[in-house]
């Protein structure tokens, strides 16, 4: 008994220890630096693709799996440099980041083994599943005029985090004896209580971000709190189709890159989806700082 209890407090310890410096790593890369930023972002959305990859894949594809990572991160960098102002570069030069896409595409055609071709789809799956929504953080952080702020992208994430903490709370004291479940088949311990409990806090918090001042002066409460719904919504159904993916492939975790954390994809899965909505809202109601 007491060797449990001393490797569930190591756990404890290496849970906390890591969860802390993820989340020192990324305030550093909200924070501080445009480019730290980006590196922070590419450092992400090549771990997750690549998290996927050996989730749908295995280590079949190497090259294959490589040039989609590349066209990935063609996309983010022809994004950043032109939100950012970097060197002038123009808008309309985005377009190139086609190109390795399409490079993907025919570099099936030279794939000696295709006996299970279907594997290719994942491929083109994991550019608009996360290289995109990871390249849309920079439409959230830079100005129309190329100033750098990643504050409103903290406010989302503070939000994310806020609803997964709620739907935890009320889950874990409610939902298990009373609530009805959500999503039985896929994700049986998530519950409608714990739903509730996660669009609840999000809410609260939303509003204390925008009362704190953190939010643009641009911002009106309504809007905040309209994102938050949205965005907690939306995550929710993120966080279900990274675990469906993990279900069908009979996984636990997506990866093991944050000890006692599992995978970048397991750690970001609601926020592919809730950063994307936010992002498409302030871009909507043309509210972008």
């Amino acid at each position: 008994m007491g060797e449990r209890r001393r490797m569930k407090f190591k756990n404890l310890i290496t849970r906390t220890l890591s969860g802390a410096g993820f989340v020192a790593v990324m305030l550093a890369g909200l924070l501080l630096d445009k480019y730290l930023f980006a590196a922070v972002m590419l450092f992400v959305m090549v771990v997750m693709m690549h998290e996927f990859f050996k989730m749908t894949m295995g280590d079949e594809y190497r090259f294959s799996r490589a040039l989609a990572i590349f066209a990935g991160v063609t996309l983010f960098t022809l994004t950043f440099m032109y939100k950012g102002h970097v060197l002038d570069f123009p808008g309309r030069l985005v377009i190139l980041a086609m190109i390795p896409i399409f490079i993907v595409m025919v570099n099936s055609l030279y794939v000696k083994d295709k006996t299970d071709f279907g594997k290719f789809a994942n491929l083109y799956t994991a550019i608009l599943y996360i290289a995109v929504p990871v390249t849309l953080t920079n439409f959230a952080v830079f100005s129309s005029t190329g100033a750098f702020s990643g504050v409103v992208l903290l406010c989302f994430f503070i939000i994310i985090w806020a609803s997964d903490v709620g739907a935890y709370i009320f889950g874990m004291t409610l939902g298990q004896r009373f609530g009805k479940k959500l999503f039985p088949e896929i994700s049986p311990k998530k519950s409608w209580i714990g739903f509730w409990g996660g669009f609840l806090m999000s809410v609260i918090v939303a509003a204390a971000l925008y009362y704190a001042g953190f939010f643009p002066q641009s911002y009106h409460i309504l809007h905040c709190i309209a994102m938050a719904v949205l965005m907690n919504i939306s995550g929710v159904y993120g966080d279900l189709v990274e675990s469906q993916w993990k279900r069908h492939y009979a996984l636990k975790d997506s990866g093991n890159i944050i000890p006692g954390h599992g995978g970048m994809l397991d750690r970001f899965d609601s926020a592919l989806f809730a950063i994307p909505m936010g992002v498409i809202y302030l871009m909507v109601y043309n509210i972008i700082w």
